[in-house]
């Protein structure tokens, strides 16, 4: 584990680190993200207290919650960038995911089926895409999110060719 508390390769036997993290800019989204919804949930709460007078009970909670919010804020987006990672060699695609719980994930370039890109509205305008490659395993698709746009047509570029070059349908 490095010193930051994030899982890295050498935590796992034979495994190490991918290479390549998200887009900079995908701070940006995820802290934007983060944000709207606290402000719901704080809405959501302050409206609620005050159709029921604003009572003790509802301080107490939008005191305790606010702080939480306000904390995921400021925390959930910068520990995403550092444990997000992605790459693609010869024989694989390796994956790196999440904040609070860290997944791995490796598939074969054999077991790819489809590579689909995705950009949502927000992502768009944060200049941001995702890219999905499905594979032929139960543990289904692999998504890597957070990717500038540029940097999401290379990786499906290069996937679809990496698949290309495999004979057989990748069952």
């Amino acid at each position: 584990m490095s010193d930051t508390g994030v899982a890295t390769g050498a935590d796992i036997p034979g495994l190490r680190e991918p290479r390549n993290q998200v887009s900079r800019r995908a701070l940006g989204y995820w802290t934007a993200s983060a944000a709207v919804g606290a402000a719901v949930v704080l809405g959501i709460e302050i409206g609620i207290a005050a159709m029921c007078g604003f009572g003790t009970g509802w301080w107490a909670l939008i005191g305790v919650s606010a702080p939480l919010l306000l904390a995921r804020v400021l925390i959930m987006p910068r520990w995403r960038y550092r444990v997000h990672r992605w790459e693609v060699t010869e024989d694989a695609l390796f994956t790196r995911t999440g904040w609070f719980s860290v997944r791995w994930r490796i598939a074969p370039i054999s077991r790819i089926q489809t590579i689909d890109s995705e950009r949502s509205l927000p992502e768009r305008i944060f200049g941001l895409a995702n890219v999905t490659a499905t594979t032929a395993s139960t543990a289904g698709h692999i998504k890597i999110r957070g990717l500038d746009r540029a940097a999401a047509d290379e990786l499906q570029a290069e996937l679809s060719l990496a698949t290309a070059r495999i004979p057989g349908d990748a069952t």
